[in-house]
């Protein structure tokens, strides 16, 4: 059985919209774009990289990877993304996708990723992919949470646990802090809806 394994970053208030660069996603005037990057935490998650057999990713994710990563050739990480199996959920998107070893999931993305979660194989990692991840956590589909927390307060944005969230309880399986004080704090999820 395959794990799904989401790593993401995320703020000391749970924001996890646009880590990345300024312009990668303004949905709600959101006007703190690249809070992550000066604190380069993601390198910190290579193992789960490494033990990771496919990608997840939402439509948005998906898209902002793809126009971003591929030009990218002298980054290490580009090889890996472009030839690790990339599932999508996107209503909108239709196949072929363009990034390689890229394949649609068809119909109800949480059916689609209960299947492949059933086959042997090594763990499904979903980076970013909010709305997504939020999905999955709906039907208990996330096995472990790799959550890079970094020290700032945005006051603003969407967050990953947003208000209405489905309940759960975590366990605390490992945590690393970084130079830049980051925790990188990694939570087995388990299948036991919260009181």
């Amino acid at each position: 059985m395959s794990r799904v394994v989401v790593c993401t970053n995320l703020t000391l208030d749970g924001v996890s919209q646009a880590p990345a660069r300024a312009d990668e996603d303004r949905r709600g005037g959101f006007a703190h774009g690249g809070w992550a990057a000066p604190y380069a935490a993601m390198t910190q998650a290579g193992e789960y990289f490494a033990s990771a057999g496919a990608l997840l990713l939402g439509r948005r994710t998906y898209e902002d990877f793809y126009h971003v990563w591929p030009a990218r050739t002298d980054s290490p990480f580009t090889p890996w993304l472009t030839n690790t199996t990339k599932y999508v959920a996107s209503t909108t998107l239709h196949e072929p996708l363009p990034w390689a070893n890229s394949t649609l999931l068809g119909g109800d993305a949480r059916e689609a990723v209960a299947r492949l979660r059933t086959e042997p194989g090594k763990d499904l990692l979903v980076l970013g992919s909010g709305g997504l991840v939020r999905s999955l956590m709906s039907r208990q589909l996330v096995d472990v949470f790799v959550l890079l927390i970094h020290p700032i307060v945005l006051g603003s944005g969407q967050r990953l646990f947003a208000e209405g969230a489905t309940g759960g309880t975590l366990q605390l399986v490992g945590t690393k802090t970084t130079s830049t004080g980051v925790i990188v704090a990694t939570y087995s999820a388990s299948s036991q809806p919260t009181v």
